[in-house]
Formats: C-alpha cells, structure tokens, sequence
C-alpha cells in the first residue's frame, strides 16, 4: 500500500484534527487509498514545533515552514494557519509540485484565493480546502436524497451558524478579530461553512443582498500566541480595535432559480456550533442541525396526510461513509469522523489521479461569493456574483 508522506504547517487546533484524521484514516477506511505518514510539522518557533510533533506524532518538526516545501520526501502540504500565510503556503507548495489541503477560508480576499486557485491549476496537483462539515453524513445523507429528486425541485433554502465565543466584550482580541490576519471576520470564519454547504446541496449562488455589523468595537489584547476563542477574559488591560465584521445576515438567489437566507454570528448567547439548515421542495423538506450531527430530518409531500411530517433518519451503516464509521445507527459521530472522512477523499483522489471536492475553485468561487457580499452591505442593494471559469 501507497505511503505519502506529510508535512504540516501550524500545530493549533486544526492542526490536531488533521493529525488525528491521518492517524485514524487508515483505522475507518480499510483498505485505506494510502498511508498518511506524519513525516514534519511547522509551527511559529522551534520549542512549539518540537511540541506539536510530539503531541501529534509526527518524525521531525522545523521553526521555519519552508522547509516542508523544500524537503523532496514530502507529497502533501497541509496548512492549518491563520488566514494571512495560505496564499504564501499554498502556492510555493504547488510550485514545488506538492499536493496540498488547506484549512477554510481559502485566502483573506479573492485575490489571494485566485493567485492560490491558478498556482494549483498550473501545477497540476491535487488541491482541497478543508469545509469539513459537508462530510457528516446526515449532510451527504442529505444531497442523495436531493439527487434522487425526493424532496423535487428546491425552492429555498435557509442557513444559519451562531456561536456565542465572542459574545462577552472582555474576551480577548484574536486573530480572528484582525482584518490584515484574517480577511474578515464572522463572514470568513463561519458564515462561508455555510456558503459551502448551500452550493453543496443547492447550486451555484448568483447574487446576495446583505446587511453586516460589529457589535464589540474593541476587545483586550491577548498575551500569547494561542487563540484562545473567548476561553479567557481580561476587562482591565489594554484594548485593541475589531476591525472585522462580528454578524452577517444575507438573502440568496440560486442560478437554478431557488431563493434563500444565511445568518451567521459569534454573538449569539446560548448557540455553540448551531450550523442548521432547511431545504423545502416541491415534494418535500430536509432539516439539519450540527449539534444532533446523527440525524436527518425528513419531509415527503407523498406520505399519506394521516401521515405527513418531519421523520428523523439516524445515520449509520446504511447511509454515506456509514459502513466505515460505526456500525449501527445514532452510536454517535463526533468532528473527528468529518476530518478522517476528508482526509480519506483526498488521498484518494491523490492516489486515482482524480478532483477532489471542494477544491481552490470552490475556495476561490466562495471568496467571490464573500466580495458579493460585504459589497452588498455597503451598498443595500443586490450585488450579483461573478462565477470562476475553469
């Protein structure tokens, strides 16, 4: 069996679920497509790199993520970076041949995600940017039965994803809060999961109108490098401006003629990882929500009216990617399981020679879904989007 080895950039959180999807990939898929071997991790300075090799399993690690790209031993590039060092990452790594994920957003703007998206193209490698939460099943549960035409013609479609992390106005001032290190804020870090998923199960979106705002002006300083996510606060030291937006609410038209809404905040007390969203058709309905990650809801316009409403679907071996997760329905999958499901797609189509979904296209079409958007804000009118061209 293939082995392809790995070089990491970045030991933080996203970093920890992608050694743990390499680790386990093999354990779920077997006969794996091939062996992750978790070869050099990256991180900011030596004593940080040494540590997350030791945490995550990898050989060796470096101080200094260049060496990743140079090594000829490494075949796949994965950064899981703040948003500002993508573009830098990504495209001397498919200068250098290297296959490469990237964690989402695919670039801070679209320029970025473009010099990104034409860098893979010209290389010719293979490319994937990591919105893992299309992976859970009840989400591929989901698209089957729209591809099957279950739910007929979709009319709308409603999305949301709340989070109260940053809800308190002494949590710290991440990097997720700074324009020039992230690109934006609630819209780039939350609000495109959802894009993803609508143009997952939906289609292409052809134009937003779109209203955003900052509630929390200014937040404390962080001491240290860490993104602590609203884990810690501090009311009494010094305070640094938000320069990013912290809520998004838009309306959606589809090119296929569908109409819809997305909402996305970090501000909203009591929601965690609330990502939901509604699909109705002309024959039926689908409901999600992230957080009962097992289950479908499910509405056919044929069921006897005796009969009619929402049933729920416990995902397991009978449905996508079940027979290799658990194996009887609702024993519980976790956000591990999306990331070993990923990671499983990708080598695959490293090892086939085959596209991979969602790619630098995707990452690139979302980043100008996102312009669409931010421009519709300032200006309160429809804005539509331009497409990629392949």
């Amino acid at each position: 069996m293939q082995e392809l080895n790995v070089g990491l950039i970045g030991g933080g959180f996203m970093g920890k679920a992608h050694s743990l999807a390499y680790a386990a990939m093999p354990m779920f898929f077997w006969p794996a497509p091939a062996i992750p071997v978790r070869r050099i991790v990256a991180e900011a300075d030596a004593e940080l790199a040494a540590t997350a090799a030791r945490r995550f399993g990898f050989e060796r690690s470096t101080a200094d993520w260049r060496e990743i790209i140079e090594d000829p031993d490494i075949h796949v590039v994965d950064i899981a970076t703040p948003n500002n060092l993508h573009a830098e990452a990504a495209i001397a790594a498919a200068r250098a041949g290297k296959h490469i994920i990237c964690e989402k957003p695919l670039a801070r703007t679209s320029e970025e995600a473009k010099a990104m998206y034409d860098a893979v193209k010209d290389a010719g490698i293979v490319h994937m940017v990591a919105f893992n939460y299309r992976r859970t099943p009840a989400v591929m549960l989901a698209r089957k039965y729209i591809e099957e035409g279950a739910i007929g013609k979709i009319l709308s479609f409603r999305g949301t994803y709340l989070q109260d992390w940053s809800a308190d106005p002494d949590s710290p001032l991440s990097w997720r809060f700074q324009k020039s290190i992230a690109g934006s804020g609630t819209l780039g870090d939350i609000a495109t999961h959802v894009i993803d998923m609508a143009r997952y199960l939906v289609g292409e979106i052809a134009s937003v109108n779109a209203m955003m705002t900052t509630w929390i002006p200014d937040r404390p300083v962080q001491s240290g490098g860490a993104d602590l996510l609203g884990t810690s606060k501090d009311s009494d030291g010094p305070r640094a401006e938000v320069d990013v937006d912290d809520e998004v609410i838009t309306m959606l038209r589809f090119a296929d003629g569908a109409i819809g809404s997305l909402e996305a905040t970090r501000n909203a007390y009591g929601r965690n990882n609330f990502i939901t969203f509604e699909i109705h058709g002309t024959e039926g309905s689908i409901h999600f929500n992230y957080e009962r990650r097992d289950e479908l809801q499910v509405c056919f316009a044929a069921d006897d009216p005796d009969r009619r409403g929402f049933r729920t679907v416990y995902t397991g071996p009978a449905h996508p990617c079940g027979d290799a997760l658990w194996p009887i329905p609702a024993l519980g999958i976790g956000y591990g399981e999306t990331k070993i499901i990923e990671a499983h797609d990708f080598f695959k189509a490293i090892v086939e020679g085959g596209a991979v979904s969602p790619n630098f296209a995707d990452g690139y079409q979302i980043a100008l879904i996102d312009d669409a958007i931010v421009e519709s804000a300032a200006s309160g009118s429809w804005v539509e989007v331009p497409t990629v061209e392949g």
